[in-house]
């Protein structure tokens, strides 16, 4: 097998091979397409994202002898010079702008740039870090760059095109190179994987493509450092864990259920172990972080593991969904704020595991804080504390027993009489507005009890109508009744007679209650 560096042995040959990057190789295999090709390029993007490599991809598709060609041949003696483990071209020269930056640097490549190749079709500089020119050193290209001879091609690589001078960024085609996306990548390292005849556990490619951090270069250097010291069972994801320093998933599953219940001991046992088994505790709070990240993903999407949001095998993420399903939206969100913050402070920080307790003890204590995060945790607390009392109070009873929830009084000892109920109406309707008892046209069943507001205030007794309406006594006539006679009158069917008209005669003695004698009025005089 090669000696050679994994990234060094599957480093593309053409623009095809480059993977996360059709936005910039689609247009630069169109312009070779039409023979449109500018005189300098400017490649920028993060580290190991492929720029040095598409720089040397597109001056072999411009010296190709079928070229300029979007697909090299391979087999003319350019393809082969510029191939992949090929000698190189005297025609195509790389310069580190980092060792050769200075003026002096760019007068000798101003002055050897007129002359023409010596077997290509074109002359190609590729300056790497360009951002590390001086300005002086970009100003002594200035002129080059702008009005280069016909043989002469630039093309600049660098992480920051920000510290490239403006005059020369106006005069290149800019294509910004993009980190590769995490699927993207993954799928590449098991391809790669395959061709080196080593398997892989699952669970081993998404700790490698988080090493990687989106990068190419630094994503194959990992897995390249794993293949080499794997066993004959291949890589297995407690060497991965333990090799680049993440914390085990079994460790977070623990601290996460301790959170969940609210078990301080579980919480402060799980830091115990990370520390007594010397992992680093910012490594641990990070990995907390992105546990925490994918259970706030999983709360808001359920079929976020589906959709490509999570990057973990299918076990993971449905042991994640189980964990997500017993806490509230405030809960999580709040907690992943702490944990933030906690790993922020813990930059410097002298006593790196009395920070991780005291991150853990602020996501144990909502009461202990009054802020509005704090409020909604102990909310989500309450709710999910009610459900699950709900869910066992709701639960099915034996045949024949009584609802969960009552509580039997006396009456329930007596002998229950099946009457019928009487539908209600308008009678009823007043009756309970009233807070009277029902019309006795309904007979109650045996074991009725009135009801609460009727045995608390029973009814009043009615007041006789007010006279007011009525037309004045006449003389001899029986006076209202102002104490026993308005109850005498209130029981007696029809009451006392009242005149029949203003000025008729005096109504007929028809046997007054002879416990209230009144005195005779005096007689009207004869006409």
């Amino acid at each position: 097998m090669s000696s050679l560096a994994l990234y060094r042995r599957y480093r593309p040959e053409s623009f095809a091979e480059v993977i996360g990057q059709e936005h910039v190789t689609d247009p630069l295999q169109q312009a070779l397409r039409n023979n449109r090709v500018n005189h300098a390029y400017l490649f920028s993007g993060p580290r190991g994202c492929g720029k040095t490599t598409s720089a040397r991809i597109l001056a072999r598709c411009l010296n190709c002898e079928q070229g300029p060609t979007p697909t090299p041949c391979g087999e003319c003696q350019s393809c082969r010079d510029l191939a992949r483990n090929g000698p190189g071209s005297i025609d195509v020269i790389e310069i580190d702008a980092a060792s050769h930056g200075g003026v002096d640097d760019a007068r000798d490549l101003r002055e050897k740039a007129f002359f023409g190749p010596a077997s290509s079709r074109y002359k190609i500089y590729i300056i790497d870090e360009a951002h590390m020119v001086t300005p002086a050193g970009f100003n002594a290209l200035l002129k080059v760059v702008e009005e280069p001879p016909e043989h002469l091609k630039f093309i600049f690589a660098t992480t920051e095109p920000e510290k490239v001078i403006g005059t020369i960024r106006s005069r290149t085609h800019h294509y910004p190179f993009r980190l590769v996306p995490p699927g993207t990548l993954r799928s590449y390292l098991a391809d790669v994987c395959g061709r080196e005849n080593s398997p892989v556990e699952d669970g081993v490619l998404p700790l490698v493509v988080r090493a990687g951090a989106g990068s190419v270069r630094d994503s194959m250097s990992v897995m390249d450092q794993l293949l080499a010291g794997a066993g004959d069972d291949g890589v297995t994801y407690a060497m991965a864990t333990s090799l680049l320093g993440y914390t085990d998933g079994s460790l977070l599953d623990s601290i996460i259920d301790a959170f969940a219940a609210g078990d301080g001991a579980a919480a402060f046992e799980v830091v115990d172990r990370v520390i007594e088994g010397g992992n680093d505790p910012r490594r641990f709070v990070a990995d907390l972080l992105e546990r925490l990240r994918d259970l706030v993903i999983l709360a808001a999407v359920p079929d976020a593991g589906e959709k490509g949001l999570i990057d973990a095998p299918a076990d993971v993420v449905e042991r994640m969904q189980a964990q997500a399903s017993v806490f509230g939206a405030a809960e999580l969100s709040r907690a992943a704020d702490l944990v933030n913050d906690g790993l922020t402070e813990m930059r410097g920080a002298t006593s790196p595991r009395l920070q991780v307790e005291l991150i853990c003890a602020r996501v144990l204590l909502p009461a202990a804080y009054d802020d509005e995060r704090s409020l909604q945790a102990r909310l989500d607390r309450l709710e999910r504390g009610a459900s699950a009392a709900a869910a066992a109070s709701f639960a099915a009873p034996p045949a024949g027993a009584a609802p969960m929830g009552y509580v039997p009084g006396p009456e329930a000892h007596a002998p229950q009489a099946h009457a019928p109920v009487a539908p209600a109406g308008p009678d009823v309707a007043r009756a309970a507005v009233r807070g009277e008892a029902p019309p006795a046209a309904t007979p109650a069943p045996a074991a009725y009890a009135p009801p609460a507001p009727a045995q608390a205030h029973p009814p009043a007794p009615q007041a006789p109508a007010a006279p007011a309406p009525e037309p004045a006594q006449r003389p001899g006539s029986w006076p209202a009744a102002a104490g026993a006679g308005a109850g005498d009158q209130a029981r007696r069917p029809g009451g006392w007679p009242t005149a029949s008209a203003p000025g008729s005669g005096p109504a007929p003695a028809a046997t007054p209650p002879p416990a209230a004698p009144v005195a005779q009025a005096p007689a009207a005089p004869a006409a």
